[in-house]
């Protein structure tokens, strides 16, 4: 792989974005109703240029005209390269080391669950084994039956906690798969906060430069989905969004609520 680095100024290192057709004029480029857009500068020689989500740190890869060209593994290397840049641009930036890599390992591999519940169910007249999600919505119209939040027993708590961690699995897929959340590129969420280090869900809300208000989690998850990864913003109920926001916060379990902090 042959790059050209062009590097800027960088404000915040999180996310990456590719593009080649637009003018650099300014790092954002807002439109009404619309959060700000990155515009990334055009190549001399209509190459692919790639843009971390600061909007000013930029490698242009020579030869590649057509960024579904990019493979993961270019585009992992692409990705390393840039934010070793980003970093020695910004040697005080608060960022945390990747998570242990027994952790990584334990979610890339997770054991595949025990079954719910071995009775059967009704569904619609006919009998059909019971998964996780069905043990669960059972489990919660049992809980409700009784008008108590004392009214569920440990088996409810174990099919609970196992939908949940269904959930995050899910989201685990999604944030390490540039095709699964959206993107038109060969780049992931993961090739930059590996395993979803320095996303810090328990700092929101607070406020984002890069959208210019007050913000959210799923917000800045859209943003970098839009600019980074140049793919089309989730709706708030897209199964997606939601199993990665769950994915990003089991992430940061135990670490103290602290929001509005930068």
């Amino acid at each position: 792989m042959h790059v050209r680095n062009k590097l800027g100024i960088a404000a915040l290192g999180l996310g990456i974005g590719l593009g080649s057709l637009a003018t650099w004029q300014t790092a954002f480029a807002e439109t009404p109703s619309q959060s700000p857009k990155h515009q990334v500068p055009r190549s001399k020689d209509g190459d692919v240029v790639v843009a971390l989500c600061d909007g000013q740190t930029t490698l242009e890869v020579e030869g590649v005209k057509d960024p579904s060209q990019i493979s993961r593994e270019k585009a992992q290397g692409i990705s390393d390269e840039m934010m070793l840049a980003w970093r020695k641009k910004n040697p005080n930036a608060n960022w945390d080391a990747p998570p242990p890599k027994q952790q990584l390992l334990a979610q890339a591999n997770p054991p595949t669950p025990p079954a719910a519940t071995s009775a059967p169910i009704k569904k619609g007249g006919t009998t059909a084994s019971s998964g996780p999600d069905d043990a669960a919505r059972k489990a919660t119209a049992d809980v409700q039956a009784g008008h108590t939040y004392g009214a569920f027993s440990e088996r409810d708590e174990a099919v609970w906690k196992e939908s949940t961690e269904q959930t995050v699995r899910e989201g685990h897929r999604v944030f390490h798969d540039a095709k699964a959340v959206g993107g038109t590129v060969a780049i992931s969420c993961d090739m930059c906060h590996p395993d979803a280090s320095n996303t810090h869900p328990e700092t929101y809300p607070k406020y984002q430069v890069q959208l210019g208000r007050v913000a959210l989690l799923r917000d800045m998850i859209n943003w970098c989905i839009e600019n980074p990864v140049r793919g089309k913003p989730l709706a708030d109920d897209d199964p997606r969004l939601k199993a990665m926001e769950a994915y990003i916060y089991a992430q940061r379990k135990g670490v103290k609520l602290d929001y509005g902090k930068h």
